[in-house]
């Protein structure tokens, strides 16, 4: 599969999207209800699933933590498709965009089941990167 036949790039804003965005789990912490863009300030790329049941942003700003690069501001699936085989599609939009930046995402232990947090990412090729300040795990992967 090309990432085109998993993937359609689509809008902050648009209400498939936001739907998807509002069931994930950092949403709780971004609750805006009036307010149906879900992506944050800077450069941004939002894809959806042709079947509308999973969503990747990548986002691309200054980020406050210190890392650079292009970041997976939200990845939620709730479809059939392997979650690392969207990530591995996804990735080509990114570096598409923003050839040969680093990609990063920031993973809450705290709020996923499982034992390996971001498992999904590292089945991707993505290497761990160490911790924030708050404790979050920070993936990346280069290109």
């Amino acid at each position: 599969m090309f990432p085109g036949e998993i993937w359609i790039p689509s809008a902050d804003g648009d209400l498939r999207g936001f739907a998807l965005a509002r069931r994930h789990y950092s949403a709780k912490k971004n609750r805006h209800p009036k307010r149906k863009r879900f992506v944050g300030p800077g450069e941004r790329i939002v894809l959806l699933t042709l079947q509308y049941d999973a969503i990747f942003v990548w986002r691309k700003f200054i980020d406050d933590s210190g890392q650079t690069g292009v970041n997976c501001a939200l990845f939620r699936n709730e479809g059939q498709i392997r979650a690392s085989k969207l990530i591995l599609a996804a990735e080509e939009f990114a570096w598409a965009k923003w050839p040969g930046e680093r990609l990063y995402t920031f993973i809450d232990a705290a709020e996923l089941p499982g034992t390996c947090p971001g498992y999904c990412f590292r089945r991707a090729g993505w290497k761990s990167a160490g911790h924030t300040k708050g404790g979050l795990i920070v993936l990346e992967k280069l290109f």
